[in-house]
């Protein structure tokens, strides 16, 4: 059986991963994600930024499958990923206080011996509450290593109000396109082999 490797060291992908009983080893991708504000497609940048997570592990796992996701939050056509520092954490928070805004996450799954590459995203809507300074302030030191520098799945933080779709894609990795993807891969490895 072919081996899977996923291309993160982020501990909610490895976890939501791990229940879905595929055995999988953890290498961090060597792509360097660009820090782009505005895009017009933000779901085909996404993709594209997953695909090369993907492929930047190429040389290395040829002979294994290379799972990658990428989530970028969008507020009014401007792509928020992760803080690069508190400051900008805190900015982020006041930026998505109150709002209605989309979360996308691109994911990958590419085998590099039989040369099989497949992707998609997945699009989910939140709506937070508002937060005092307080409250964002302390936020802002938490989730430096999230897009939006929020985590839903922390319970006390209460910033998400509601989330409409996929909740595993606000949190990082959805669950229902990567079985779908992971479905076809397998289907297309089994294909190849009968040739």
């Amino acid at each position: 059986m072919v081996k899977f490797i996923l291309a993160s060291n982020s501990s909610r992908r490895k976890q939501i991963l791990s229940t879905l009983g595929i055995k999988f080893g953890c290498v961090p991708h060597k792509y360097k994600e660009p820090r782009i504000k505005k895009h017009c497609f933000p779901k085909k940048f996404v993709e594209k930024v997953a695909v090369s997570k993907a492929k930047s592990l190429k040389k290395e796992y040829n002979d294994c499958v290379i799972i990658s996701a990428d989530t970028i939050v969008v507020l009014n056509n401007e792509i928020i990923g992760k803080p690069k520092d508190y400051k900008e954490a805190e900015e982020i928070l006041r930026k998505l206080s109150d709002t209605k805004h989309k979360v996308y996450t691109g994911i990958c799954l590419y085998y590099p011996k039989k040369n099989i590459i497949l992707s998609g995203v997945e699009e989910s809507t939140v709506y937070t509450y508002k937060l005092e300074e307080k409250k964002i302030k302390e936020l802002a030191k938490k989730h430096l290593d999230k897009a939006g520098a929020y985590a839903v799945q922390q319970k006390d933080d209460k910033f998400v109000k509601k989330i409409v779709g996929d909740y595993y894609n606000v949190v990082g990795f959805p669950v229902k396109l990567f079985l779908k993807l992971y479905t076809e891969l397998i289907y297309k490895i089994s294909e190849t082999k009968n040739l």
